[in-house]
């Protein structure tokens, strides 16, 4: 069981969702959830079991209140499995069970995984900088040279062709495996494409990022909008690219790019609270 939820959980985060988490680290008495049982849950899914009845039930609710609250980290409960549990920072259920359960309740975030549309040298300095971070990144090219598994050895995926042909194979469910998409295409006519494709398609959780100057972005916003695409979908797009730190080489372009997704990621869990024990006025029947 707990090797399939971790599976489990692996694969969600693969695709981008976020997982919170909970597993049974102690128990004492009669329980129906032994130590190692594990419950994950997304916005709408879930795998596993910590014992069932009014104690899952009890545990779901927190978890997806977790998720609505968007922050990194978790805590500790203990549940009393008899309603007239009592004891410091122990929750009481309607349970005839008299056990007691401790458990463990916590969000873990995807890792960013970077699309990088276009191979060139500063996609192949953005790659170097993932492998190093323990990042995932994809790559997308009409060049076979620049999609290659020589190029790009650990690419989790390698896209070789047309846009037309990667576009008709995503959806806005799709793409939300990719944390950011980075348009960095040596061609600006198969960028343009590229963007009014996926501005059509993508949702928040998922950054745009385009590479070129000023005229090549007004140029663009221009096309976007005639193709229906709103302003606020386009104030959303990163363009430059990076933190302003005066880059110029692709090494230093990769490191500003890196840098600002880092930033974004680390703002987020920014909002974590420390590992918590509580006591939560709930009840239910086991």
């Amino acid at each position: 069981m707990t090797q399939r939820v971790l599976e489990w959980c692996t694969a969600r985060l693969a695709e981008g969702e976020v997982v919170a988490m909970a597993t049974v680290i102690e128990t004492t008495g009669s329980v129906p959830g032994k130590v190692g049982a594990r419950l994950a849950v997304t916005d709408s899914r879930s795998e596993g079991t910590v014992g069932g009845a009014g104690l899952e039930f009890q545990i779901t609710q927190r978890l997806r209140e977790l998720l609505a609250e968007g922050k990194v980290g978790g805590e500790v409960a203990i549940f009393g499995l008899n309603k007239g549990a009592k004891g410091h920072e122990v929750v009481p259920l309607d349970s005839l069970c008299g056990g007691r359960v401790c458990l463990t309740m916590e969000v873990v975030m995807p890792m960013p995984h970077i699309l990088l549309m276009g191979g060139g040298h500063v996609a192949q300095a953005i790659a170097h900088m993932c492998n190093g971070l323990g990042w995932d990144y994809s790559v997308q090219d009409t060049r076979n040279e620049f999609s290659s598994e020589e190029t790009f050895p650990d690419a989790r995926e390698r896209h070789n062709g047309i846009v037309s042909d990667f576009l008709d194979s995503e959806n806005e469910d799709s793409l939300k495996r990719f944390s950011d998409i980075l348009l960095l295409g040596h061609d600006w006519k198969e960028d343009e494409e590229r963007f009014i494709g996926l501005l059509a398609m993508v949702q928040s959780s998922t950054r745009v990022g385009v590479i070129g100057s000023k005229s090549k972005w007004q140029a663009f916003s221009a096309k976007a909008l005639e193709a229906g695409i709103s302003q606020s979908t386009l104030d959303s797009v990163d363009c430059p690219i990076g933190l302003d730190i005066g880059a110029e080489s692709p090494a230093e372009i990769a490191l500003a790019v890196v840098a600002a997704v880092l930033s974004r990621k680390k703002e987020a869990d920014s909002t974590a609270g420390n590992w918590r024990t509580e006591q939560r006025d709930v009840g239910g029947s086991i």
